[in-house]
C-alpha cells in the first residue's frame, strides 16, 4: 500500500498553492519534484533526522526543530519530501538569480520577490542547509537591490531623454509658429506640423513614459503652437479670399470693357487701350486658379477676336499696297522712258506725258511704307530732268540769260568740283552713292544750259 501523505503544518503552504502565489507575485516556479539527483536529495537529507513516530528535525543553527510529520511512511521517504522541499525553495532562489540579469525586470517584480523569498525562507518547513539558504538569500537581495539601483538610474536616463526628445519636438513647433509672417508658405509648414505631430505620436508609443504632469505641459505647449498655426492659416485664408474676391471683381471688369471694344475698328486707339486694360490685369493679382483660368480665356477671346480683325485689315491693306506698288512700278518704266529730252520741244511733249502719268499715279493710291520713298523719288528724278531743259529753254528767251547762264555756269561747274571731292573722300557706300546722283542732276543742267 502507498504510504500516507505527511500531514504538514497549518503555516506550511503545500506545493500547488505556494507555486500559484510565486507565479502571481513574479517568481520563477521551481523544478518538478523528481527532477533532482540522488546526490542532492543525500546533501539535504544530512540536515534533518526523523524520530520514532515519524517526526521530521531539521537542524537550524544551533537549534533542532520539528518541520512535519510523515507517520505512515518510512523514515527515508518522510525525510526525502522534506529534502526535495528544500531544494525546490533553493531552485527559486537559483532562478529568481537568473531572473536578475534579465534585461526586462521590473522593480516591483524584484521587490515581490525579495518579500516573498524572505517569507520563505525564514522559517521553511524543509529538510536542508537552512543557514546555506538563507545566506544565498542575503546576497540575492543585495543584487536585487543593486539591480533596481541600476534599473531606476536607466529608468531615470531613459525618461531624461525622452523628455530632451519630445521637448525638442515641440520646441520645432514653436519655432514654426514664431516664423509665421506674410510670406509663409502655409502649406509647406502645415506639412511640417503634420509631420511633428506624427512624430509626437510614434515617441508616445516607442518610448519609456515620462512624468504625467511634463508630459501634459509638453502636450499644452505643442497644442499651443497648432493653435497659433491654425489661427494664422486661417486669418490668411480669410484674407486670400477677400483678395480674390477683389480680383475676380475687377477682372470682371476688364473683360466687360474689352468685351466692349471687341469689334471696333478704330485698330490705333483701341490697340493702344487693349494694351492699358493688359497692364491693368497683370497689376490686378490672382483669383484663383480655376477662376484666373476662366477669367483670362474670356479676356483673350475678346482681344482675340479684336486683333484678329485687325490683322486680317492689315492683311488686306498689304495686298492692295502691294498690287498698287506693282501699278506705280509700270508707271515709272513709262516715266524713265520720256528723258533724257534733247530740246525745248521734246520737253513739252515729255511734260504733257509726265502730267498723265502723275495724274494716273495718284489715282493709284498707297503703297509700302518702305517703298513710297524709293518709287517718289524715281519720279522726281524724271521730273526734275524734265524741268531742267525748260528752264534752260526758259532762260535762252530771258534778255538777261546770258549773264545768268554765265554766272548758273559757274556756280554748277564750282559744285561739281565739290562734290568730285566729296566722292573721292567718302567711303560709305549709301552716301556716295546719294553724291553721284546729285552730280549726275547738276551735270544735266550744266549741259542744258551749254
Amino acid at each position: 500500500a502507498a504510504p500516507a501523505a505527511p500531514k504538514p503544518k497549518p503555516h506550511a503552504p503545500s506545493p500547488a498553492a505556494f507555486a500559484k502565489k510565486s507565479a502571481s507575485q513574479h517568481v520563477v516556479a521551481a523544478p518538478a519534484a523528481g527532477s533532482y539527483s540522488d546526490d542532492d536529495v543525500k546533501a539535504a537529507e544530512a540536515f534533518g533526522r526523523v524520530d520514532e513516530n515519524g517526526t521530521v528535525f531539521v537542524k537550524d543553527g544551533d537549534d533542532e526543530r520539528e518541520v512535519g510529520q510523515f507517520p505512515d511512511a518510512s523514515k527515508e521517504e518522510a525525510l526525502a519530501l522534506y529534502a526535495r522541499r528544500f531544494l525546490d525553495l533553493k531552485a527559486k532562489l537559483d532562478l529568481f538569480a537568473a531572473r536578475l540579469k534579465s534585461r526586462n525586470i521590473k522593480t516591483h517584480e524584484i521587490d515581490e520577490s525579495i518579500k516573498t523569498l524572505a517569507e520563505e525562507t525564514a522559517k521553511p518547513d524543509v529538510v536542508g542547509d537552512l543557514a546555506g539558504l538563507r545566506a544565498q538569500y542575503e546576497a540575492l537581495k543585495t543584487k536585487g537591490e543593486s539591480k533596481k539601483a541600476a534599473i531606476t538610474k536607466a529608468r531615470k536616463a531613459a525618461v531624461a531623454k525622452a523628455l530632451a526628445e519630445r521637448t525638442a519636438i515641440v520646441e520645432k513647433a514653436e519655432e514654426l509658429a514664431q516664423s509665421l509672417d506674410n510670406n509663409t508658405n502655409w502649406r509647406s509648414t502645415a506639412d511640417k506640423f503634420r509631420s511633428l505631430f506624427d512624430q509626437w505620436q510614434e515617441h508616445q508609443r516607442t518610448s519609456v513614459r515620462i512624468e504625467r504632469s511634463d508630459a501634459d505641459a509638453l502636450w499644452k505647449r505643442f497644442s499651443a503652437a497648432r493653435t497659433v498655426f491654425n489661427q494664422g492659416r486661417r486669418k490668411w485664408a480669410q484674407e486670400r479670399d477677400a483678395e480674390h474676391d477683389a480680383a475676380k471683381q475687377a477682372k470682371e471688369a476688364i473683360i466687360a470693357e474689352a468685351e466692349s471694344l471687341k469689334d471696333s475698328t478704330d485698330w490705333g486707339e483701341t490697340s493702344h487701350k487693349f494694351n492699358d486694360l493688359m497692364d491693368r490685369w497683370r497689376k490686378t493679382g490672382r483669383a484663383g486658379r480655376n477662376e484666373d483660368d476662366d477669367l483670362w480665356k474670356r479676356f483673350r477671346a475678346a482681344a482675340d477676336t479684336f486683333f484678329n480683325a485687325r490683322q486680317a485689315d492689315r492683311d488686306q491693306i498689304n495686298s492692295t499696297e502691294k498690287e498698287n506698288l506693282a501699278k506705280k512700278e509700270a508707271l515709272l518704266v513709262k516715266a524713265e522712258a520720256l528723258v533724257p529730252v534733247a530740246d525745248e520741244a521734246a520737253a513739252k511733249k515729255a511734260r504733257r506725258a509726265l502730267a498723265d502719268i502723275q495724274e494716273e499715279w495718284d489715282q493709284i493710291g498707297y503703297v509700302p511704307r518702305d517703298d513710297m520713298r524709293r518709287i517718289e523719288g524715281r519720279l522726281d528724278a524724271v521730273d526734275k530732268q524734265i524741268k531742267a531743259v525748260e528752264d534752260a529753254a526758259w532762260k535762252k528767251s530771258d534778255p538777261e540769260a546770258d549773264a545768268r547762264k554765265s554766272s548758273f555756269e559757274e556756280q554748277l561747274t564750282a559744285q561739281l568740283a565739290e562734290l568730285d571731292a566729296k566722292i573721292a573722300a567718302e567711303s560709305d557706300p549709301k552716301k556716295k552713292a546719294k553724291l553721284e546722283a546729285e552730280k549726275a542732276t547738276k551735270e544735266q543742267w550744266l549741259n542744258a544750259i551749254k
